[in-house]
C-alpha cells in the first residue's frame, strides 16, 4: 500500500466515493446477448474485475439509440426499459464486491458498422471524405475477412447528415439513457465524446464541415457535447455523477483537434455540469500504425502530457488511459497531472490487478504482453479474448473451481503451456509435478522473449507463480513412458512443444545460415546446442565470455548486450513471414542490421493478432525492412539469397547471415505412446500444432478444467 499510496488511495468524482484511483476503462466485449441484453457472460466478466479490487468499472459502450448507432455485433442497449433488468444484474454484481460502476453512453455515428450491415442510415455530422489508406482490414487473412462487418455489408452505406430534428432526437436518447442508468443502479454515467463516434465527429474540425450552429468555430463544434451534458444533468439531478470522455489529439489526422480546443471543450463540459473529464485520443483509421499512437499507445504514458494540460484548464478530476505503469501513474497523480488511471488491457490480462498490485506489487500482476488480441477480436466481431488470460470471456464457466477429486498429475514440458497447465491444476487442488528436459523453464518463449520483451515478462510471472504455489518442478528431466509410469500419475499433460526443423531450402546447411535451434544457441552462447559450427572462432570466444559473465542468463540481459554486439553480420535475410520471422526482423532492425524478410506465404503475419500484424506491416518498410511476400524458388548462396518475386521477377539480396524462421510442426510422439500404453494423457500447446502463447494458454485452461 505504501509504494502506491496515491494510486491505491480513495478518490472522489462529484458525490461518488471510489476506493482507489484504478478504473476499468470501457472496452467492447461482444459478450452481450442477442438484441443487446446483458446475460450471464457479461455479468460474470464484470463481477470478476469487481472482485479483483478495481475501484470503478466503466462499462463497454452502451448504445443509447439501440439498434441505431451500434458498432459491435453484440452491443449492450439502453434505449428501452426492457434493458434495465439485465443492466441491474450487472451493477448488483459489481456492488457485491465494493466496486462502483459507470454506464458509458454511446452513439456510433460514422463508426456504426452494425448500422451499415443492417441497412440503417449512418448518422454523421457531415458527409465523410473517402479513405485513402488500407486500414486494418487490408492485412486480414481471408478467413478473418469473412468474420468482419465489412464482409456482411451488401450495399453502400447511406450517410445521413443530421438536421436539427435528428440532433434533438440524439440529445433525447442520451438523456433518457442516463435516466435508465440511474434506474439500473449505476453509480455514474460517462458520455463518450471520443474515438470518432458521433459527438467526436462534431468536435473535430476534420470531420465537422457544417456551416450552421454546430460547425465552424470551436464554440459551435462543442455545442452538441454541451447540450447532451446539460440534458443529462437536468434528468439525473445535481448529485448524480456525470462526466465526458474526449479526444486530446487526433494522430495522423489532418486538421484534427488541437489541444487548445480540447482544453476549451473540457471547460465547456465543466460549465454544463460535468463532474470529471476522461482524456483519450483518436487517429486516422485508414493508417494502421496510427492506432499505436492513439488510445492504445505502444509508447508508455504517451497521453499523460495531454491529460496534464487538460487538468490545468479545469477544476474537476481528470482520468486518462494508455499503457501507464503503476509507478508512473502513482507519481503522475502525486504531481497533479491526472487523478485516476483507467486501464483496459491490464484489466483483461489480470482481473485481480488492484489486489495483486496491493498485495505483491507489479511482480504479482499477470502482465499484458501488448499483443492486441483483445482489440483484434472486435475487428473480427468475436468475443473478447486474451493471450495470457485463458479465463477472459469464460468467467461464467468458473474454470478454476476447486476440484472434488484431487489427482496426481504430471506435466511434461516447461514452456508457457506447460507452466500454465501446472499452475491451473495446482490452483484447482491437484498434486502436480512438472518435468522439463532442459535446465530452464520457458521453452521456445525464451528465444521469443529476446525478440519481444513482453513475452519474457509472462514467462517470468509464470515462474514466480509456480514457486509461490510450491509446484514440484524438476529441471533436466526427460520424460519417457517408463519414467512417467514410475511416477504413478492419474493423468499426464503433454506440453513438449513443436518439432522445429528447417524446411528443405537449398543452401540451408551453409555455415552462415541459422535455424531456430542454432540461433537460440548462438544468442545464448551454447556451443553444445548448435552454435559451434555457425560462428567464427572470434565470435565463439566473445559468446563464451558473455556466458561466463552471466550475460546470457536471461532474455533481458541478452537484449541489452545485443545492443552493443551480436554474432551476426550487417546484412541479414530472414526466411519466413509468420510471427517469429516478423518479430525477429523488428528486433534485428532495432539493432542496426539491414534486414530483408522473404517468404513463400502470400500474406505475412500468421500468428500475430490482426491489429499488431497490420501495424507491423505498415511500419516495417518505413523502418527500412524490405518485405517480399509470395516469393518462390528461394535458394541460399554464400553471400546472397536468390528468389523470384510474386510477379515472377528474379531477385537476389546480399546476406552476411540467413535465418530460417520456418519449419514448426506438431509433436505428438509422447502423447501417442502414452495413449497406447493406457495412460490418460492430454495435449497442451504447440505439440498439437503451432498456436503460440494464446493457443497454449487457452489449451491449458480447457485441459486443467476437465481433469
Amino acid at each position: 500500500m505504501s509504494k502506491y499510496k496515491h494510486l491505491l488511495s480513495p478518490g472522489r468524482i462529484g458525490t461518488l466515493e471510489i476506493r482507489n484511483r484504478l478504473l476499468q476503462t470501457a472496452m467492447g466485449s461482444n459478450l452481450a446477448e442477442e438484441g443487446g441484453f446483458v446475460g450471464d457472460a457479461l455479468v460474470a466478466y464484470h463481477e470478476a474485475r469487481a472482485a479483483g479490487g478495481i475501484g470503478l468499472i466503466i462499462t463497454e459502450a452502451i448504445a443509447v439509440g439501440h439498434p441505431q448507432g451500434t458498432v459491435l455485433v453484440n452491443q449492450v442497449g439502453i434505449s428501452d426499459d426492457k434493458f434495465i433488468p439485465g443492466l441491474k444484474r450487472m451493477t448488483d454484481a459489481a456492488h457485491r464486491h465494493g466496486a462502483k460502476m459507470a454506464a458509458q453512453l454511446h452513439f456510433g455515428g460514422i463508426m456504426a458498422a452494425k448500422d451499415m450491415v443492417d441497412g440503417r442510415d449512418v448518422w454523421v455530422p457531415s458527409m465523410p471524405q473517402p479513405s485513402s489508406g488500407i486500414g486494418m482490414h487490408g492485412t486480414l487473412f481471408p478467413e478473418e475477412v469473412a468474420m468482419t462487418h465489412q464482409a456482411k455489408i451488401t450495399q453502400a452505406p447511406n450517410f445521413r447528415v443530421l438536421d436539427q430534428a435528428d440532433i434533438d432526437q440524439l440529445i433525447e436518447w442520451f438523456a433518457s439513457g442516463a435516466e435508465r442508468a440511474v434506474s439500473a443502479g449505476f453509480d455514474a454515467v460517462e458520455i463518450h465524446g471520443g474515438h470518432g463516434y458521433i459527438i467526436a465527429g462534431f468536435l473535430s474540425p476534420a470531420s465537422n464541415q457544417r456551416n450552421d450552429d454546430y460547425g465552424g468555430s470551436a464554440e459551435n463544434r462543442v455545442r452538441l457535447l454541451r447540450q447532451v451534458t446539460e440534458a443529462i444533468r437536468e434528468r439525473v439531478g445535481p448529485d448524480f455523477p456525470v462526466w465526458c470522455k474526449i479526444d486530446s489529439a487526433e494522430f495522423f489526422v489532418e486538421n484534427g483537434v488541437a489541444i487548445e480546443d480540447v482544453c476549451y471543450y473540457a471547460q465547456v463540459a465543466e460549465q454544463a455540469g460535468a463532474d470529471a473529464i476522461t482524456v483519450t485520443a483518436n487517429h486516422d483509421y485508414s493508417i494502421p500504425r496510427a492506432l499505436f499512437s492513439s488510445y492504445l499507445p505502444h509508447e508508455p504514458g504517451k497521453l499523460i502530457p495531454y491529460a496534464a494540460q487538460v487538468k490545468a484548464a479545469v477544476s474537476i478530476p481528470i482520468t486518462t488511459v494508455g499503457r501507464i505503469d503503476p509507478d508512473v501513474a502513482d507519481k503522475a497523480i502525486a504531481d497533479g497531472k491526472f487523478d485516476f488511471m483507467a486501464m483496459g488491457r491490464k484489466q483483461l490480462s489480470d482481473p485481480n490487478y488492484a489486489k495483486s498490485l496491493a498485495e505483491g506489487g507489479v511482480e504479482k500482476v499477470r502482465p499484458c504482453i501488448y499483443c492486441y488480441t483483445c482489440l483484434s477480436q472486435a475487428m473480427v466481431t468475436q468475443p473478447l479474448r486474451c493471450s495470457v488470460n485463458g479465463d477472459l470471456g469464460f468467467e461464467k464457466d468458473d474454470l478454476l473451481a476447486a476440484t472434488s477429486d484431487p489427482k496426481r498429475v504430471v506435466v511434461v514440458g516447461g514452456g508457457p503451456g506447460g507452466m500454465e497447465a501446472a499452475r491451473r491444476l495446482t490452483v484447482r487442488g491437484h498434486r502436480v509435478t512438472l518435468l522439463e528436459g532442459s535446465d530452464q523453464l520457458g521453452g521456445t518463449a525464451r528465444i521469443a522473449a529476446i525478440a519481444y520483451a513482453p513475452n519474457g515478462d509472462f514467462v517470468d510471472w509464470l515462474k514466480r507463480e509456480l514457486a509461490l504455489l510450491q509446484v514440484d518442478v524438476r529441471l533436466g528431466t526427460m520424460a519417457t513412458v517408463e519414467s512417467l509410469r514410475a511416477l504413478d500419475p492419474d493423468a499426464v499433460v503433454v506440453a513438449t512443444g513443436a518439432i522445429r526443423r528447417a524446411p528443405d531450402i537449398e543452401g540451408r546447411e551453409l555455415a552462415h545460415v541459422h535455424d531456430g535451434q542454432s540461433l537460440h544457441a548462438l544468442l545464448l552462447g551454447e556451443e553444445e546446442r548448435g552454435a559451434k559450427g555457425k560462428a567464427s572462432l572470434g565470435q565463439r570466444a566473445m559468446m563464451g565470455a558473455a556466458r561466463t559473465l552471466g550475460m546470457t542468463d536471461s532474455p533481458e540481459m541478452v537484449r541489452k548486450a545485443s545492443k552493443l554486439w551480436m554474432p551476426l553480420g550487417d546484412k541479414v535475410v530472414i526466411i519466413g513471414g509468420e510471427l517469429v520471422g516478423m518479430e525477429l526482423a523488428e528486433f534485428l532492425n532495432e539493432r542496426g542490421r539491414e534486414v530483408t524478410l522473404i517468404g513463400d506465404e502470400p500474406q505475412f503475419g500468421r500468428g500475430l493478432s490482426p491489429a499488431r500484424r497490420a501495424v507491423m506491416l505498415d511500419e516495417m518498410p518505413l523502418d527500412g525492412i524490405a518485405i517480399h511476400q509470395g516469393a518462390g524458388d528461394i535458394a541460399i548462396r554464400e553471400k546472397a539469397v536468390h528468389f523470384t518475386t510474386n510477379d515472377g521477377e528474379a531477385m537476389q539480396v546480399a546476406a552476411d547471415n540467413v535465418i530460417i524462421a520456418q519449419g514448426a510442426e506438431a509433436n505428438t510422439g509422447l502423447y501417442d505412446e502414452l495413449v497406447g500404453a493406457g495412460i490418460e494423457a492430454h495435449m497442451v500447446g504447440d505439440c498439437q500444432g503451432v498456436g503460440y502463447i494464446i493457443g497454449a494458454v487457452r489449451n491449458a485452461a480447457d485441459v486443467a478444467a476437465k481433469i
